[in-house]
């Protein structure tokens, strides 16, 4: 499979290779072979923290996104970064890759209640018995007793029969906790005004080049937690090789990538970037031994251009 991070010609892993200090062997030095080749139940997991949900659940600030993610290498994927120390799970009806997922589960061997798994209710399944009904079949695909986080993938369709019956479950113990995906604030005001629990999460694209502040703003006043469903935005606009991102991670001796993931760590925000290559998961484990200065936060802040990068999914 293609690295997912080949983007527009960039690919992160000759990037690294080729320049700025990040060798492989440096990298192989730094964090030893053996979480290189990522030993079942390592320690890695201590070092990520948790944010509790305003109805008291915890969950993991750094996750593992698994869009395009399908089939056996779906399922390693999963597998592997289980073993790398990742808690966090996150998929969705529409990836197709549900039951890839629960097999990367099963295969890694830990302990369901060690676990964090989302999934999402697509659009075609808005409504109350509909979304029902996919809740069941996630679950069954996924070969799980609960979920961890369900959300609404996106604000269309019978928005607020589909939260009813995800309010039902929620009640009923079959879901941890209950959010929403990609909604603006005054759908969020919309869906709270008519509900009886609130969203704990909003999932969004959330990066450098659009950072999204009017929403951070809501979202950190009214208690939901803002989670980055792109925080790289898939290389696109030059991401990994951005000139400042760099610059700042020379300081630091980490990659563009690190320095953002960094940058949504200490803005309270939950991330859930996604990889195919086993090196790629150990680099964006490895954020938890630095801290960005404020006259780097606000220079990335500054790179903020206020626009999607991803036009086509709007």
């Amino acid at each position: 499979m293609k690295d997912d991070h080949s983007i527009k010609g960039i690919n992160r892993r000759e990037f690294l290779q080729s320049g700025v200090k990040y060798s492989a062997a440096a990298f192989i030095a730094t964090l030893g072979v053996t979480r290189l080749l990522g030993t079942p139940h390592m320690q890695t997991v201590a070092s990520i923290g948790n944010v509790t949900l305003n109805n008291g659940i915890k969950m993991p600030i750094l996750g593992f996104g698994t869009l395009y993610l399908n089939g056996e290498v779906g399922e390693k994927c999963v597998a592997d970064a289980i073993s790398l120390g990742y808690r966090l799970i996150d998929t969705a009806t529409i990836y197709n890759n549900e039951a890839a997922v629960g097999a990367g589960i099963k295969r890694s061997g830990i302990a369901r209640e060690k676990l964090f798994v989302t999934s999402k209710v697509w659009v075609d399944d808005s409504g109350y018995e509909k979304t029902k009904r996919a809740f069941e079949t996630s679950l069954n695909k996924l070969g799980l007793d609960y979920l961890d986080l369900y959300l609404i993938h996106r604000p269309r369709g019978d928005v607020k029969g589909s939260w009813k019956a995800m309010e039902d479950l929620y009640k009923e113990g079959r879901i941890k906790a209950i959010g929403v995906s990609n909604f603006e604030p005054e759908q969020l005001r919309d869906l709270m005004a008519a509900s009886t629990v609130k969203p704990t999460v909003n999932q969004i694209e959330t990066h450098a080049f659009f950072q999204q502040p009017e929403a951070y703003t809501f979202l950190e006043q009214n208690n939901i937690k803002m989670e980055a469903w792109s925080p790289f935005a898939q290389g696109r606009n030059g991401l990994f090789t951005n000139e400042t991102l760099t610059k700042i991670g020379k300081k630091y001796n980490k990659t563009s990538a690190q320095v953002s993931l960094r940058w949504h760590y200490q803005r309270g925000i939950v991330a859930i970037p996604r990889t195919s290559q086993k090196a790629h998961m150990i680099e964006n484990l490895n954020i938890f031994d630095f801290v960005l200065g404020e006259a780097d936060m606000n220079t990335i802040s500054s790179l903020d251009l206020h626009t999607t990068q991803f036009p086509e999914w709007e």
